[in-house]
Formats: structure tokens, sequence, C-alpha cells
């Protein structure tokens, strides 16, 4: 009977002993300090697990995917050339992805799956309104928001771990007004994304639209989640008779609002919101032709930054299609957190790996910097220049920005 007891004691010591070892194997850990784990010998690999919340499915997913595509390629890079090294210690970079539908309700129990199951000292999301529904909670939690939004207000929150990714939009405004006014007329009808984030480009552009003796003759908006048959608002909307629509949102059903409207007979222009990209557009609308006086983005395609032609050539590699910025941003971003996590000397504390942010845009290898992004502000925000373009005689145009 003793014999019996010490058999099962020793079986339960023994099963105990090796869900302690899985746990400590467990590849949701991120190990930069401390213990058996620590930089140094032993020549193991660590694990840094890098969160993403974006739409995956439903009408925004085209434009969710290619913003983790940029995430994929650089991981995979990085891992591949060995990782990187903290403190004399190998780690390699893990995305742990997963859809939010374009819900900010669902980033945020996104994100708190995130930390507490896989340690995320990062999580990327590429809407203003994930964002702002993690920036609730984002501190007291301990990790950093990567933001891929232009939205100006998500850097003005005081909000110490936030990282806006691309240009603040108010940016393109007075260009695209200008360039607007000028070729086509003063008469705009808005219909932009009904997201938070579309009803802040709308309460930026329409002031300055009318400041510039512009009249706004229709003012709706569309809920891409919800609508996919534009006629019946796009419809009236044209019954005013505008020079120029104001579109935007993902790529794909922006460019279906256009093709609508064209359809319909408008022969105006497009102000495009900067999340939907002109070349995107143009795999809907199968030509520039329906875009003709479309002003927006410069597609990163047409970009003469150096490091540009290899990244579109191995992305079509990989991906079997054209980048675009999203891609490109969220590419150069998770560079610029590695390095800043090599400055930093830790993978595991969000503080210190920010504010060594001006560290990692700087070390970024020359190769990867798609962008020119020299500096973070102390707002957070990537300082990069903006480049916008237009549709001419069916192909793009760089258009010089109004100061």
């Amino acid at each position: 009977m003793k014999k019996r007891k010490w058999s099962i004691a020793a079986m339960i010591a023994a099963i105990m002993m090796f869900m302690l070892a899985a746990c400590n194997n467990s590849p949701s850990s991120n190990n930069a300090n401390g213990g058996n784990n620590s930089g140094g010998g032993g020549g193991e690999t660590g694990t840094v697990n890098i969160g993403y919340s974006g739409p995956l499915s439903g009408p925004a997913a085209y434009y969710g995917q290619r913003t983790l595509n940029g995430l994929k390629m650089a991981a995979e890079e990085i891992n591949n050339s060995g990782g990187f090294e903290v403190k004399g210690k190998k780690y390699k970079v893990n995305l742990v992805p997963l859809d939010d539908k374009y819900l900010p309700n669902e980033t945020a129990a996104n994100a708190k799956r995130l930390v507490q199951e896989h340690h995320t000292p990062i999580i990327f999301t590429p809407h203003s309104g994930g964002v702002m529904a993690l920036q609730v909670f984002n501190q007291t939690d301990n990790f950093i928001i990567a933001a891929y939004t232009s939205e100006p207000k998500i850097t003005q929150t005081g909000n110490k771990l936030t990282v806006r990714i691309p240009p603040r939009y108010d940016g393109y405004i007075p260009t695209f007004t200008d360039y607007a006014m000028k070729r086509f007329g003063k008469k705009l009808a808005a219909l932009p994304t009904a997201t938070q984030y579309g009803k802040d480009w709308t309460e930026k552009l329409l002031p300055y639209w009318e400041k510039q003796g512009g009249k706004v003759v229709y003012k709706s908006s569309i809920d891409f989640t919800k609508d996919t048959d534009f006629f019946t608002i796009v419809t009236n909307a044209l019954k005013e008779k505008p020079d120029v629509l104001f579109i935007g949102g993902p790529s794909e059903p922006t460019a279906k609002v256009a093709k609508q409207a064209r359809e319909l007979g408008f022969k105006g222009g497009f102000i495009i919101m900067d999340q939907a990209k002109l070349d995107e557009m143009k795999r809907v609308t199968g030509s520039y032709d329906m875009l003709e006086g479309s002003i927006g983005v410069m597609p990163l395609v047409e970009s003469d930054e150096p490091a540009v032609p290899d990244f579109v050539k191995n992305y079509r590699a990989k991906f079997n299609e054209d980048p675009g910025s999203e891609a490109a941003y969220n590419y150069l971003a998770l560079y610029a957190f590695v390095e800043a996590m090599k400055a930093a000397g830790t993978v595991d504390d969000p503080q210190a790996i920010r504010e060594h942010m001006n560290d990692g845009l700087k070390n970024i290898p020359a190769e990867k910097k798609v962008y020119n992004v020299p500096s973070i502000g102390d707002d957070g925000g990537f300082e990069s220049e903006i480049v916008v373009a237009a549709v001419e005689n069916g192909k793009i145009v760089p258009i010089e920005l109004k100061q």
C-alpha cells in the first residue's frame, strides 16, 4: 500500500514538473531580463510576441490584410536573418494576428487577450476607432499601441504609449482642396466612411472647403460594414450637382462608390481620404479612367525612395500583388520597434521601448527605409513627408503641397 501511495505521489510530481517545463518553454513568453533565459550563454533563441488586431473579414478585410502583410514580411526577413540581439540574447518575432472586423469593441477584447495570453508589449491596429478603444487601458495594461491611422486626435490625448505611424491627415486638406476647386469647381458633396475616422476627416475638410469660398451641397456617410449597394446615396448626392465628391474609407468599397458615381454620369473630381489608395482602387475600377481628376496619396509603387524597388519586388513575389502604403508603413514600423528594443536593451518593457523610438528610426537599415521617417515627435507621431498625387489623363502625377 505504501509503495502504491509513493507511486501515485511520484506520478503527480512528474506531471507537475512536465507542466512547469511546458509553461517555461511557452512561445507566449517574452523573456528579456532575469532568470535562466536572460542574455548571454546557452545559445537559446527567445521569442517576442507582437500583437495585431485589425479587420481580416468583412468589407475592410482587404485593407486589414495588407497592413498585416507588411508586418509579416518584416517579421519573416528579421527571423530569416537570424533574429535580433538584445543584451547578448537572440530573439525572433512571432506575430499574433486577431480579426476585429473593424469594430472597436472587438479591438479592445482582442487586446486584452493578446496581453493576457501572449504577453505582447506592442499591439498594431489599423483604424482610429480601435486605437481609441485601446487608449482607455493600454497604459494601465502596459502595452504600446502601434497605430496605423492618420487621425490627429490619437496623439493629442497625452497617451505615452501610443505611436502613430502614418502622417496626420489634416496635412492633406489644403492641397486636396486647392487642386479640386481649381480643376473642377466649388460645390462639394461629402460621402465618406461612417467610422469615427471618417467623421473627423469630414469635420476638418468641410469647414476648410467653405473657408476657401466653396459650398457643401450634400453631406452624408456610408457604413461600409453594412452597405454594399451605393446607388441610392450616390444618386441623392448627384441630384445636388456637385463639382467634387469627397469619398473614402478602405480602398475596395471606396472604389465602388467612385465607379457607381461615374456610371450615374458624374463628370467631376474626387477628393479621396488617405485610407483609400489610388492604385488599389484601380484594381476595382479596371483602369484610372474612372478615377480621372482624383487627388489622394501617392501610390507607393510610384515612389522614388531608394529602398522601394526591392520592397515592391519582394512583396510581389510573396503576395502576388503590388504593395500599398499601409503594407510599407507597417513593414517600416516593425523594423523601427525591433531597433528600439535593441537600443533599449529590453523586449518586454514598453515604456523603455517607446523612449528609444528615435533610436529605432535612426537605426533602421538603409535598404529597409521604404519611407523617410527621420524622427518621432513629442506627441508620438512619426514625422514623415506627405506625398500627394492626382490622376490626370489616365496617369498618376505628383502634386506639389500647398503650404
